[in-house]
């Protein structure tokens, strides 16, 4: 039963659009201006940034993620440490998909991984599941949720596209 969640979770992940974010904070611009990559994030090695946000675009300028951090250290020219960080995603559309809450976690800023290796917690309007480690790929859009994996799904008939049954 844990093994089905983990690939529950891989799907739902997948599906979903994320990445991770860029490094300055500023509204979505016109559809043809390019946007920062991760490679670009203002924070020099061993420094810490309290209430970083870092938010993603897509190349048509439309926000994909944002990473809320409540500290962030760089590690190293290719790695930031993220303390207290709940990723965003964002459907198409500009709504909020899922919240992923990552007590500690590190960015990897040439793969664009992002590994926990504490428990995560991954929240959306219809499940929430959680795991002890996390690895997400932000350019496949894929990821692995692992140990102790327990999901909780709510309103199963709305998933499901059955009612009553």
């Amino acid at each position: 039963m844990r093994a089905t969640a983990a690939i529950i979770v891989v799907g739902f992940l997948g599906s979903a659009v994320i990445a991770t974010g860029s490094e300055k904070a500023r509204a979505p611009g016109p559809k043809s201006s390019p946007t920062p990559s991760l490679t670009d994030v203002p924070l020099p090695i061993g420094h810490e940034a309290k209430g970083l946000v870092l938010p993603d675009y897509n190349l048509q300028g439309e926000l994909q993620a944002k990473f809320e951090a409540a500290v962030a250290k760089r590690i190293d020219q290719n790695h930031i440490l993220f303390t207290g960080v709940r990723m965003t995603t964002f459907t198409p559309e500009s709504t909020p998909d899922l919240a992923i809450d990552m007590p500690s976690s590190i960015l990897d800023l040439t793969t664009r991984i992002i590994t926990s290796k504490e428990r995560t917690t991954i929240t959306r309007t219809d499940f929430t599941i959680a795991g002890d480690t996390l690895q997400f790929d932000t350019n496949k859009r894929t990821g692995s949720l692992v140990g102790n994996v327990k999901m909780v799904i709510k309103n199963q008939g709305d998933l499901l596209g059955k009612t009553g049954k």
